[in-house]
């Protein structure tokens, strides 16, 4: 097991990122946004001076968090921007040495929803055809468990498994977003545990009124420690990536009110998970 994270929490430059990275002593980085911009979309010169910085200062990248079928983009919407998107985004990810890409599984239209059936079909059509161009391109879809069809349960999760079924698609779990979506996590985890090849730490609180309350990694009700100790008693070997949630919430563009608090917490953030991890025994 190895601890990376999504760095645009620490700050919005890849200098302030890798910083971070640096200061925790990871060896791994996860790219979302750079300056505002998935790293999926940015310019070819500001993508090369991106890569300049990450390789100098010798981090690897575990995932590229990309904006594939995610909660900006519903189901009703134009599939070719996903397309466009992975086929950009492949080649950048060989530059890296990374194999795993993030997506989703494109949420409802909340004025015009589609019935069950034909959500999860759309569903299943698109994410065929993106898991037959990762495969083309030698990358490997990683789906979350958030918004969109197959986050709405782990049979939902695992319908689409079985439905894509290929190699180039496995599983991210999120720790923090069954608690923010009222379900199970534990049981959620239980159920995809052998499609996860990728985990994102978040972790929450409930507070007074239903509503979540962003806490340090196993603190809340995200079953953090329980997962992270099933899957070092299983000899995982793959990648942790924290996603504090603290100080910023960027796909909601939540950004940080005071930059410097937000990279001490997402730094604070690092340090107590790789605590935790090694509490476990990891």
């Amino acid at each position: 097991m190895f601890l990376s994270g999504i760095a645009d929490e620490a700050g919005k430059s890849i200098d302030v990122q890798v910083k971070a990275h640096k200061e925790l002593g990871f060896t791994h980085i996860e790219l979302r946004t750079i300056d505002g911009v998935n790293c999926t979309d940015l310019p070819e010169d500001a993508f090369e001076a991106v890569f300049r910085t990450v390789a100098e200062a010798g981090l690897q990248v575990s995932c590229f968090a990309s904006q594939l079928g995610n909660w900006a983009r519903p189901i009703s919407g134009g599939f070719q921007t996903d397309v466009a998107e992975l086929l950009r985004a492949a080649p950048r990810m060989h530059r890296f040495g990374t194999r795993f890409i993030r997506c989703m599984s494109w949420p409802n239209d909340k004025e015009h929803p589609l019935p069950d059936a034909a959500w999860r079909a759309e569903a299943v059509r698109r994410l065929r055809e993106l898991a037959r161009i990762a495969e083309a391109n030698d990358v490997v879809l990683v789906h979350e468990n958030c918004d969109g069809w197959g986050g709405r349960s782990p049979e939902h999760t695992l319908d689409l498994i079985d439905a894509v079924n290929t190699p180039s698609f496995k599983l991210v779990f999120d720790t923090g977003n069954p608690v923010e979506h009222c379900q199970d996590g534990w049981a959620f985890y239980r159920a995809v545990k052998a499609h996860i090849v990728y985990v994102h730490i978040k972790d929450y609180l409930v507070v007074e009124g239903g509503g979540t309350s962003a806490c340090f990694a196993g603190e809340g009700r995200g079953k953090v420690k329980e997962i992270l100790a099933d899957l070092i008693a299983g000899g995982y070997g793959g990648g942790v990536s924290i996603e504090p949630h603290l100080a910023a919430v960027i796909h909601l563009a939540q950004d940080a009110r005071d930059p410097a608090q937000a990279y001490r917490l997402y730094v604070e953030y690092g340090r107590r998970a790789a605590a935790l991890v090694r509490s476990l025994g990891g």
